[in-house]
């Protein structure tokens, strides 16, 4: 359910008049004493802490699994004129792309605003990501003046489109994946279109409460810290700060252009689409700047395998953040020195009609490998193989028409993590540009008409190397009941690469077993939506990480980790070939 395209308008801000004109430049400035190195390093954590007590109100307050249980879910504070001033370590494709979203919300209503407002987006042709991630943005006032926004984006299991999920494999445009919002002010009315969009609205209501409520909180404590701390002079050094030390670890790297491609495997899952797709990045570094060009990347096609530009910025962000030092303040100063040259019409900068869904969860994936790619060539001592490449998106509904209350399961499944220099990579992790946490089987099933019937490790999907890659995960869904089935998932052909000699990671697959009966396993392919029946087992082996190194001696079976507190392997079962959730012995 997409709406009448003229819905998606924003309100007018003229009607809605700020309280006054000139009160929303930020307070002086200057007129502070610059701050020593101590006191601006405690501000830094203070602003971090604010970003992360949001984080933990969107959490603790959420109403669907997807936000209370995977935390599917960013938050983040910004300056007056709209730079991050900091962010929590959330979901790196949601924080990378939401200072455009706050541009967009400032540019529509920066003007107009008043305390208490909030404005909702979701478009991904103004400032989103896709139609699933709803960002609410908020102004901070201190005497009648704006001095900064608070902003949250959480996934939405269900905004309407075409399948359960809104993330349809076989969508070719925008229109297909759910209802769009430009930046609009938040009241009842739009509320209400928005929820009414959805197949799960009482689910999509909670939610957002929850989001107003965390705007509210950081809108609060933001406030006391700018009344207390004098002005916004001082958050200006915070983010200066974040330039000055991005600045420095790039002129610690060798000047250079480096340059690294990889491919997408398919762009959805008709015939015609089922062809690989190039990402190309050409990174400059020079003089404590960076440049990531993405000229020669393929054109944008129909289908949702698309990104947008804020998109590519994340995966930009995320990347460098990975290759030159985590500790780095993630503001806005810390992307002053970088540019990113995205050529429109492409697959990382793509413009309407085209849908986007799986861009931003799939293809955002291969741009952070190349441009990690790029980077290893730069500092090979800091940068790892290939993680798993993917995040196995698995999308599962009522079909229209069935008994009982309509419901939307989102969940994307963790794999192998890259080798890196002194240390295999993780087992079963998420990796990349997501870093939500998995569904508890415990809460999966009682929320939800599907049971998980085996849950284990897919032993031997790292790839080899002197640090391994982490290995994958196998995972058996049982369905109760007939349902709608979407799979968007990536490294099915193409395998998650090793450097420095390692080797590749292993491709992942995907299963139906009509009935449970493995003797009828049908291979599906990387993209699809189908209908399943009441008893079908969903199977899923995601890919392992690739390795980092030669392996000295191949043969040997133990960990050559040598660090002295490697990674704990989470499955401690004497049997390494799986563990299977027994349900009838549970009683």
């Amino acid at each position: 359910m997409t709406g009448d395209p003229a819905a998606h308008a924003p309100l007018d801000p003229a009607a809605h008049a700020p309280l006054d004109p000139a009160a929303h430049a930020p307070l002086d400035p200057a007129a502070h004493a610059p701050l020593d190195p101590a006191a601006l390093q405690v501000l830094v954590a203070r602003c971090a802490g604010i970003a992360e007590e949001m984080g933990a109100v969107l959490v603790r307050s959420g109403f669907s699994p997807n936000i209370k249980e995977r935390a599917d879910c960013s938050t983040a504070l910004f300056t007056a004129t709209g730079e991050v001033l900091a962010q929590a370590e959330h979901i790196p494709v949601h924080l990378g792309s939401m200072p455009a979203a706050v541009a967009a919300a400032i540019a529509a209503w920066g003007d107009a605003v008043r305390p208490g407002d909030q404005i909702i987006a979701n478009d991904p042709y103004a400032g989103g990501t896709h139609c699933n991630d709803v960002t609410l943005v908020a102004p901070v006032f201190v005497g009648g003046t704006i001095v900064g926004w608070a902003a949250n984006r959480a996934h939405h299991a269900d905004v309407g489109g075409t399948a359960p999920g809104s993330m349809p494999a076989d969508a070719l445009t925008i229109e297909e994946e759910g209802i769009r919002l430009a930046p609009v002010l938040l009241d009842h009315e739009v509320e209400e279109r928005f929820v009414a969009a959805s197949r799960t609205p009482d689910e999509r209501r909670g939610d957002l409460a929850a989001q107003v409520g965390t705007n509210a909180i950081g809108c609060a404590r933001l406030a006391e810290l700018v009344d207390r701390i004098g002005g916004t002079g001082p958050l200006e050094e915070v983010v200066d700060y974040g330039e000055r030390r991005m600045r420095a670890a790039l002129r610690a790297l060798p000047d250079g252009v480096y340059v690294f491609s990889d491919v997408i495997d398919s762009l959805g899952p008709r015939v015609t689409q089922q062809l690989p797709a190039v990402i190309v990045v050409t990174v400059t570094i020079a003089d404590g700047r960076v440049t990531f060009d993405f000229t020669g990347t393929a054109a944008q096609r129909p289908g949702n395998m698309n990104a947008v530009e804020a998109v590519t910025v994340s995966a930009v962000a995320f990347a460098l953040r990975c290759a030159t030092d985590p500790t780095i303040p993630a503001n806005g100063g810390a992307m002053r020195p970088v540019r990113v040259v995205a050529p429109s019409g492409t697959l990382v900068a793509a413009q309407p009609p085209v849908a986007v869904g799986a861009g931003n969860v799939e293809v955002s994936q291969r741009i952070a490998d190349v441009c990690l790619g790029a980077l290893a060539q730069a500092a090979p001592d800091r940068v790892g193989a290939a993680g798993q490449g993917t995040m196995n998106n698995v999308l599962i509904g009522s079909r229209a028409g069935s008994d009982g209350p309509p419901w939307v399961y989102y969940e994307t499944v963790g794999g192998g993590q890259g080798g890196r220099p002194g240390r295999r990579g993780m087992h079963g992790v998420h990796t990349g540009m997501t870093n939500s946490r998995n569904t508890p089987v415990e809460v999966l099933e009682r929320t939800f008409p599907l049971r998980v019937v085996r849950q284990t490790l897919r032993r031997a999907s790292g790839g080899a190397g002197r640090f391994p890659g982490g290995d994958g995960i196998e995972r058996d869904l049982l369905v109760l009941e007939d349902v709608t089935v979407s799979l968007i998932t990536e490294r099915r052909a193409s395998r998650p690469w090793g450097l420095a000699g390692g080797g590749a990671g292993a491709p992942g697959e995907n299963w139906l077993l009509p009935g449970g009966d493995e003797d009828r396993a049908e291979r599906l392919p990387d993209k699809c939506t189908r209908d399943l029946r009441a008893g079908d087992v969903l199977r899923m082996r995601t890919p392992g990480g690739g390795g980092w190194g030669a392996d000295p001696d191949p043969d040997p079976d133990p960990d050559p980790d040598p660090d002295p507190d490697p990674d704990p392997d989470p499955d401690p079962d004497p049997d390494p070939e799986h563990v299977t959730l027994d349900h009838e012995m549970r009683g």
